[in-house]
């Protein structure tokens, strides 16, 4: 069974930081491209970055400079380091299988991310 399993979300203050993880089990995160995504309250998702098979990452301009993705193969697991954390980047966040296009229909449960002083 394909499995994602998001974790690391919490409350952080303006300018602290976060690292999310996602678990992957059933398959293998080094075959897939892989997406973080996320959600915030009243709107509809919004695609943060992926990584591809070939390790070529990407980023929304909203969060380019402050997060980073990466993965680990050896623990099957996909990270998002975030950085100078915003109140705009207050959302539920999700990993995805699938790259910046895809229709991110394979997903976790998601982690909720809250930035408030």
């Amino acid at each position: 069974e394909v499995q994602l399993v998001e974790s690391g979300g919490g409350l952080v203050q303006p300018g602290g930081s976060l690292r999310l993880s996602c678990l992957a089990s059933g398959f293998s995160v080094s075959d897939y491209d892989m997406t973080w995504v996320r959600q915030a309250p009243g709107k509809g998702l919004e695609w943060v970055s992926s990584i591809y098979t070939r390790g070529s990452t990407y980023y929304a301009d909203s969060v380019k400079g402050r997060f980073t993705i990466s993965r680990d193969n050896a623990k099957n697991t996909v990270f998002l380091q975030m950085n100078s954390l915003q109140s705009e980047d207050t959302a539920l966040y999700y990993c995805a299988t699938g790259g910046r296009l895809s229709n991110w229909a394979r997903r976790g449960q998601g982690t909720q991310v809250t930035v408030s002083s």
